[in-house]
């Protein structure tokens, strides 16, 4: 086989992958996990090293989304895989309007000061995140968005974890897996576009 079509063939199979995790568009909404998970509470202590596994699993993931966000270069933050699906910006900016409303959510915690408290006006608002595109702009909520994000963490009480919580009605558990999951997914979806145009993730050997 030729190097060319070897490259073609190679160029081909990145794009497939990239739209396997981009297959959500722009204007879709976040959506809480469905249903609820029932199960034996937790004591305080056990629902605190729950939730310190999972604000350590929130730190990684935040280095890296901030590692590809420096890295990939501001002219390519409008790529996108394929017309209909986010681009680099719109994909950072779902992550940030994740860490200002679900994350925290996933733990009983807070919005920020001003956020709309009906439903269609905060989805309207998490929406309206994702239309920030510039590299700096994205830079400065996903720092903004962290900061809130990571103090609802450290804020919540394990006391009131032992159980199933609102406002998503899980066991602190279930709420902490179907959180970082979403991210994890969204990483991935980054690490794709990083490497389709051309950036290696810097922790990458």
């Amino acid at each position: 086989m030729s190097t060319r079509r070897a490259n073609v063939r190679q160029r081909l199979a990145m794009l497939a992958f990239t739209a396997c995790f981009a297959l959500v568009p722009a204007a879709a909404r976040a959506q809480q996990p469905q249903g609820s998970a029932t199960g034996a509470s937790f004591d305080a202590k056990s629902a605190a090293h729950v939730r310190a596994a999972y604000l350590a699993d929130l730190d990684t993931l935040h280095a890296k989304f901030m590692a590809l966000a420096n890295a990939i270069p501001p002219e390519k933050y409008a790529w996108r895989p394929t017309p209909g699906v986010r681009s680099v910006s719109e994909v950072f900016m779902h992550v940030a309007g994740e860490w200002y409303h679900w994350t925290p959510a996933s733990v009983g915690g807070k919005d920020p000061a001003g956020f709309p408290t009906a439903r269609d006006s905060l989805m309207r608002k998490l929406e309206g995140l994702e239309k920030v595109a510039t590299k700096t702009e994205v830079l400065s909520e996903l720092t903004k968005s962290w900061t809130h994000c990571r103090a609802q963490l450290v804020a919540a009480d394990p006391a009131q974890l032992t159980g199933n919580y609102k406002p998503w009605g899980m066991t602190v558990d279930a709420a902490a897996f179907a959180m970082a999951g979403d991210l994890h997914e969204h990483l991935g979806q980054l690490i794709a576009y990083s490497r389709s145009v051309g950036v290696k993730p810097p922790w990458s050997k």
